[in-house]
């Protein structure tokens, strides 16, 4: 089992900026990834970025080049940062734990929100 606390999120204007962090416990495991997903109401569940024990990250197209992922291996801890904020960027953000060495599984974090005023 993996076990993933959550912190950041809440209210921005419009061009702000906001910093999430995510930090895994438990089974890890050797080779993983960690990242972020959202969700907005009446929406499907999309990619924000993930990042990989090795250092690889990947963007969902919508924040390239005004999101960065970051992770820091000895706390096991993801960051994102959020920057130029968009009130489309509002959703429930999820942390997610992939472990990819055996047992492949993944984890999700309860959501934060995300909400940026226009």
């Amino acid at each position: 089992q993996v076990q993933l606390v959550e912190s950041g999120g809440g209210l921005v204007q419009a061009g702000g900026s906001l910093r999430l962090s995510c930090a895994a416990s438990g089974s890890i495991g050797s080779i993983n990834a960690m990242g972020w997903y959202r969700q907005a109401p009446g929406k499907q569940r999309e990619l924000v970025a993930l990042i990989y024990s090795g250092g690889t990250s990947n963007y969902g197209d919508s924040v390239k080049g005004r999101f960065a992922i970051s992770r820091d291996n000895a706390k096991n801890t993801v960051y994102l940062q959020m920057n130029s904020l968009k009130p489309e960027d509002t959703a429930v953000y999820y942390c997610i734990f992939r472990r990819i060495s055996a047992p492949r599984d993944d984890y999700w974090g309860q959501g934060t929100q995300v909400t940026v005023s226009s």
